[in-house]
């Protein structure tokens, strides 16, 4: 047998050994979590599971059992790379969702996704993916402190809140766009008051076709209110490598995400989009914007 091909036994044999074969202190999780898991020893996962049955949920007016699938997991499996690997999907309502991602990506997860999965579902449910590679220990405290930052919030509000509870905003807008074109180095348009600036980016799709700007291949921000009292909302489309960079830079300016997904199918490079609301003074607001844009490539560059 040439040396070579013993070369590349050994190393397979040593992926193994830190992959599939490598062991989950699965008594460490728990412990961490503060949550009892199961494990799956066909594929070597032990998962960690906590049912919402805090506040009771309907959809479509029939109260919903946790079992349904109103249940948050997280689940654990020895990583390659990594000492292990975690993936998991959190059960939140809407004023949960932003200081629970935050207490995620301050403590070592990445969140991947936020969407809905019902309609007519009351109060309002949202589920957001996280995933992440790292130590056991450094992996199950980030689990434990988002679950944490659920109950810190259901414990100062048992019901749900349904605003953000900020100032009201002007009925008539009156937007200077001035000083918003200078924060975000570009021109926008105005109607009504308000103001609305996009920046394009490129991707390719399965038929060849190239698509940008205005085939829906862009970051925006449109500004409402007044100086002094104004909301941003828009979209941000980023590469992978660019999701939670850009996510944690809005999030440290107060901005927040509203919704986390796809906008095609099989285009290259993949392209996430990414739904954000902020309130605040405009400059402040188009600052914020700002930083997180400059964590991103624009113009297919």
């Amino acid at each position: 047998m040439s040396k070579l091909v013993l070369l590349g036994a050994a190393l397979l044999g040593a992926f193994g050994a830190c992959g599939q074969d490598a062991k989950l202190n699965t008594s460490k999780i728990d412990e961490i979590t503060g949550l009892k898991g199961k494990l799956n020893e066909q594929e070597g996962v032990y998962k960690v599971t906590a049912p919402r049955t805090d506040v009771k949920i309907s959809v479509d007016k029939w109260e919903m059992p946790p079992f349904m699938g109103l249940t948050s997991w997280a689940a654990f499996k020895s990583g390659m790379k990594e000492g292990a690997m975690v993936m998991g999907d959190l059960v939140l309502f809407q004023d949960e969702v932003n200081p629970v991602m935050s207490a995620a990506l301050d403590n070592g997860l990445e969140v991947t996704a936020l969407h809905n999965h019902f309609f007519f579902d009351e109060p309002k449910v949202y589920f957001m993916h996280i995933g992440g590679e790292g130590t056991t220990e450094a992996l199950a405290k980030g689990v434990h402190v988002a679950f944490a930052r659920v109950k810190e919030i259901r414990a100062q509000n048992p019901v749900p809140t349904n605003s953000f509870g900020k100032t009201p905003l002007a009925a008539k807008s009156a937007i200077s766009p001035e000083p918003l074109q200078n924060v975000l180095g570009t021109k926008g348009e105005t109607k009504d008051g308000m103001f609305k600036a996009v920046f394009g980016r490129k991707t390719k799709m399965p038929c060849g076709c190239d698509v940008g700007k205005d085939m829906g291949i862009n970051t925006w921000a449109a500004f409402a209110g007044t100086d002094d009292n104004a909301v941003v909302d828009g979209d941000f489309v980023v590469l992978a490598s660019e999701l939670q960079p850009a996510l944690k830079s809005l999030r440290k300016s107060g901005i927040d995400i509203v919704a986390i997904h796809s906008h095609m199918t099989e285009e290259e490079p993949r392209m996430i989009f990414f739904h954000y609301w902020g309130r605040g003074a405009a400059a402040d607001l188009a600052g914020a914007v700002k930083t997180a844009l400059a964590l991103t490539k624009q113009d297919g560059q």
